[in-house]
């Protein structure tokens, strides 16, 4: 007989649970309560009890803050390319592929014009599905499109950002994005037409660092984390002690960065109070006439009429 034989464990078979989708039900990060999914894109991704704000897509924003078929999508073919041919685990081409196939978006902003209460806007909306919502050449292009859209239309300018910065997969390119969304601004400021800033979560490095924190009205969501750098990042160039939730948008109102926190459900009619306020004197211009296309061909030669030599004979 063996003094040191294996215990024996009896077995518990568990049953799968057939016939119950995935994806049912997700669970709150804050209060750790299990929502049913469909109540919660219902309720735009709030979750009813503890007031957490989940990322919210593009496509749903725009259909919660503008008024009911009155968006109009521009520059929505342009496609990143891939100027560094940067390979890794996965190359850029691929990425970008499938995070297309995944978002059903050309990449990580959606931008267009839209009325709210029937004032003519312009918006850009970021998604954060989308490479994590990072900003490269075709981001910072659609940005910069629909400020000088405000700026031609004489109409307001409203940038939603979540984002985690600058697309470094796109090297330089991604950087020089900052300031042409920062000097682009800057004309709209001189025109004296608002710009509203709306900080979701995340919205963090360069893309804080540039268009989201220039507006005439900063605007964020609850518990939102906004900053430049990661915390352990800052604690590691500073050697400092950092306090509790510097980078929630609770600390940056307390501090002056942003001038409101505004829930999710009450954002689009503080937009439109803000506009009545801010943009009451601006009067909408009608779109820029469309320049014909310029013909490549030689244009056709005129007709001459020939004189006739009187020192000839017929």
């Amino acid at each position: 007989m063996s003094f040191f034989s294996k215990p024996k464990y009896s077995k518990v078979n568990v049953k799968s649970r057939e016939g119950v989708a995935k994806g049912l039900w997700t669970k709150c990060p804050e209060s750790g309560e299990m929502v049913f999914v469909k109540e919660l894109k219902k309720n735009l991704m709030v979750v009813p009890v503890s007031g957490y704000h989940f990322p919210l897509p593009a496509p749903d924003r725009i259909l919660s803050l503008v008024d009911h078929g009155t968006f109009e999508e521009f520059d929505g073919s342009i496609r990143s390319g891939d100027p560094l041919k940067f390979k890794g685990v996965a190359s850029y081409a691929d990425k970008l592929e499938q995070n297309r196939e995944k978002t059903k978006l050309e990449d990580a902003v959606v931008s267009g014009i839209g009325k709210m209460d029937g004032r003519l806007v312009s918006l850009a909306v970021m998604d954060f599905r989308f490479l994590g919502g990072s900003m490269g050449s075709v981001v910072g292009e659609k940005i910069t499109r629909a400020i000088e859209r405000g700026l031609e239309r004489n109409i307001p300018v409203i940038v939603v950002s979540a984002s985690g910065g600058a697309r470094m997969y796109e090297g330089i390119l991604s950087l020089m994005q900052m300031a042409k969304t920062s000097a682009a601004l800057a004309k709209l400021a001189k025109a004296k037409i608002p710009f509203f800033s709306v900080l979701t979560n995340p919205t963090m490095a360069g893309v804080m660092a540039s268009y989201a924190s220039l507006g005439d009205v900063i605007i964020a969501e609850p518990k939102a984390l906004i900053g430049f750098a990661g915390r352990r990042v800052i604690k590691e160039t500073t050697r400092a002690d950092l306090p509790e939730g510097f980078q929630t948008s609770e600390f940056l109102l307390e501090h002056g960065l942003i001038d409101q926190i505004v829930e999710r459900h009450d954002l689009r009619d503080r937009l439109i109070s803000l506009m009545n306020h801010l943009a009451n004197h601006l009067q909408a211009k009608s779109a820029p006439a469309t320049k014909k296309a310029v013909s490549q061909k030689s244009p056709p030669a005129k007709k001459t009429t020939r004189k006739r030599n009187p020192a000839k004979k017929g």
